[in-house]
Order: C-alpha cells, then structure tokens, then sequence
C-alpha cells in the first residue's frame, strides 16, 4: 500500500502532460460528454482524491479524481444516494466511472461557510447548519448496508494517529512508561465517552469548509467517511471547528440549540440533562482534536501536504483547554503543557 501511495503522489499529484491519471480523465470526459473538455485543478483535500472544474454546454461541473487503489467511490455514491433520498442538500451525480475513480457532480461553487462567518454572522449561520444534523442522524444506512460502527477498535485507531505521527514522527517524542500510561489512561476516558453515547448516523467530517453556501443556502460535501456513531459528534465538529475558533459564551449557546434538537428528534434518551449532554460534547471534542492533530503531521510527513501543520495549534489548545477541567485529566493535561505543547512551540 505505501508504494501506491507514494507512486500516486510522485506522477498524479498536480497535473502534467505526463500525468497518466489526467490523460485518462481527459479520454473519460470526452468519451462522456462528446466533445473535449478543459478540466481545471480546484484542489486536492485531505486525502488522495483530486478535484477539477469543467465546464459541459455552458453548465459547470466538479470532476473528482479518485484513485480507486487508494478510496473506492462505492461509499461516496451510497452515502450521497442515501443523504438525497433523505432531503439532505448534496450534489447530484452527472456522470461516473467506478472501475477508474472519475465521478462529475452538480458544482456547488466555491463559497465556503467559513469564508462568510464572522462574530455576528455566525448566530445566522449555525442554527442553520446545526438544523441538518436530526437529518443526518436518520440515515444509518445506505445501499451498501448499515454505516460502519464508530466503535472501540475505530476510536482508538484514530487517536493512535497522534502518538504515531504528531509525537513520534513530527515531534520526535521518545515517552516515559509513565508518559504512555497517562495517554493510555486518557484515551481509555475517551473511547467510554464515544461509546457511552447515543449512537446516530453521523457525517464525520461536520465543519465549515465543508458546508457550502449556494444562493443563500447551505450544502453538504465529504460525506462519503459517513459511520454509525456518537450523538455529538458532529455538532462538536462544527462548534469547534479546527479551523476556526469561537468564544465559548457562542459555543455554549449553540451546544443549548443542538440539545433542544437532540430531544425533539429522539436522538437522545428523554432523561438526558445538559450536564451529561455537555460532558459528552466535550470529551467527544477532545478525542476529535487529538485524532485532527496527528492527522495534520500525517499529512506533512506522509501525504507532502505542509500547509496543515500551521492548524495543529489551534487543536492543541482546543485539547489543552478541554483537558484541564477534568480532575480525570489532569496528569494528561501536564502531559500536554509541559512536554507536546513546548516540542510543538520549538520545532515551529
């Protein structure tokens, strides 16, 4: 696997007339849409996926570039089926190649929420996005079959990408036996309060980069990661945001909107109190935030994607800032403050 990996960075990341991926999707676009067509780089995003803008008979579209060695389009196609046959805002499907990875999709532009959002705009906006979360909590399955289970192999999966990449491979970090038992100890408290909680439907990718703003309204992409799990989740996803921080006077005005949501849809318990609610929002933040940091170094040191290392320290804040008040945190909290924090600070 590392070999393919390192083989689609060296010869398809970017586009280049040796590109043998961007000479198969030009063949694939014009075998399609019966004329040629002039396919534009937009982006990567944080995975091996590749995304173009063409334009057909004066209708724009979205190219997606999926090397199907690496991420198969099956998910993302019954995911997106399952989400529109549910109400919820996704692009439509114009064409597609599952053996080759090519997909073109109903472009939604490039307004991201994040580019709109400010102190005051974001009371406006929040509500809104917040209000697409019962929708997806309903859908737990698609044509595939149930959404994988977010379950205790998969959260501690994920928040081994941090000691593996963020404190092995990018701060060189070489731990105590007492250092790894408090991470063991903390993730212990972590993977209890993911599985503790209700389990929905979940996008898993919930944030402002990925709602998109078109004529006023917000659609959804990067769905296609979609599990089976937490009920906050998602919410804490958006909340707090990796990419953008909010005072926690709003954070906690917005936590009260998505509890009163959370009743009214049934995704939780009736005697479920906001103290509980707001324990598993938070603890639930934490582990996402410490999954989020490793995953920048990783894709630093494995994917050559630098430019996420400059969002791994708003997540060490989010986590310090979290840690510190839980009396059960505390050994990880110092953890964090004397030893990652100050390594990160130097290698800067």
């Amino acid at each position: 696997m590392l070999a393919i990996i390192k083989q689609f960075f060296t010869k398809s990341h970017g586009t280049t007339v040796s590109d043998s991926r961007f000479l198969a999707l030009n063949h694939w676009l014009s075998n399609t849409f019966g004329e040629t067509l002039s396919p534009v780089l937009i982006s990567g995003d944080a995975s091996f996926r590749r995304y173009f803008r063409a334009v057909h008979q004066g209708r724009a579209m979205v190219i997606m570039d999926t090397p199907v060695a690496l991420i198969p389009t099956e998910p993302f196609v019954a995911v997106r089926d399952a989400y529109a046959a549910a109400g919820l805002p996704v692009p439509a499907i114009i064409a597609k190649d599952d053996e080759q990875g090519f997909m073109a999709l109903e472009d939604f532009g490039d307004v991201q929420l994040l580019s709109l959002l400010n102190s005051q705009s974001v009371r406006q906006w929040y509500p809104t996005a917040l209000a697409l979360l019962p929708g997806i909590a309903a859908v737990t399955q698609t044509a595939l079959g149930p959404l994988p289970d977010y379950d205790d192999a998969f959260v501690r999966r994920e928040l081994g990408i941090f000691t593996e990449w963020l404190l092995g491979t990018h701060l060189k970090l070489e731990l105590t036996s007492d250092e790894e038992a408090i991470i063991a100890d903390a993730f212990d408290m972590l993977t209890e309060n993911a599985l503790e909680q209700p389990r929905v439907g979940m996008h898993r990718d919930f944030h402002s980069r990925n709602l998109m703003v078109v004529d006023g309204e917000l659609k959804l992409l990067d769905f296609q990661d979609a599990v089976l799990g937490p009920v906050t989740y998602d919410a804490v996803s958006l909340l707090r945001d990796c990419y953008i921080r909010w005072r926690e006077d709003l954070v906690d005005d917005m936590l009260v909107e998505f509890f009163v949501l959370a009743h009214e849809h049934a995704l939780v318990p009736p005697d479920t109190d906001m103290v509980q609610f707001r324990r598993w929002f938070e603890l639930m933040g934490l582990q996402r935030h410490i999954k989020a940091a490793g995953i920048f170094a990783r894709l630093n040191h494995r994917d050559g994607k630098a430019g996420y290392l400059k969002d791994i320290p708003l997540t060490m804040h989010y986590i310090r800032d979290v840690a510190v008040r839980y009396k059960e945190l505390g050994d990880f909290a110092q953890f964090i403050m004397g030893r990652v924090m100050p390594a990160l600070e130097a290698s800067a």
